[in-house]
């Protein structure tokens, strides 16, 4: 970190804590050259995601969308609300792992009904009859033969 006093190369930390509710780190520096004293402020930076839905529209990563879709799916049914947490955090860091900018609402979706499918049946066929917009019993009945399997 250069000293923005004297403009020298090496500064040291001389004491580091959170700051902001932990979402960042202050610390405290001292110069080499000039011995004056001086804070910094580090950040993580976080590229803001970008959902593209079935209509080609573009809108900000919501997380409360995913939780309020397996929420409706799970209504009682007879999992416990941290697994319904945990399902969304594993889908969420599926998402931000993959580190792409942009990602289709589909991506998504398919992979809810991934970790539904391995938590609770009914609960996958109710997202599923939502996502996948089933449009008669025939469809309905071709995704439940699919969890019989």
């Amino acid at each position: 970190m250069k000293c923005p006093f004297c403009g020298h190369e090496n500064t040291r930390v001389i004491d580091s804590r959170p700051a902001e509710e932990n979402n960042s780190i202050r610390r405290r520096r001292v110069c080499d050259e000039c011995s004056k004293r001086f804070t910094t402020y580090e950040k993580i930076e976080t590229i803001p995601l970008i959902i593209i839905k079935k209509d080609n529209n573009r809108e900000a990563y919501d997380r409360a969308k995913i939780e309020a879709g397996v929420l409706r799916a799970c209504h009682k049914r007879p999992i416990s609300a941290a697994q319904i947490n945990n399902l969304v955090e594993e889908v969420e860091n599926e998402i931000f792992n993959r580190e792409e900018k942009e990602i289709p609402s589909e991506v998504i979706g398919e992979l809810v009904m991934d970790k539904l499918k391995d938590l609770e049946a009914v609960a996958y066929v109710r997202f599923a009859s939502v996502y996948r917009e089933f449009k008669d019993i025939n469809t309905f009945m071709d995704e439940l033969k699919k969890v019989l399997k």
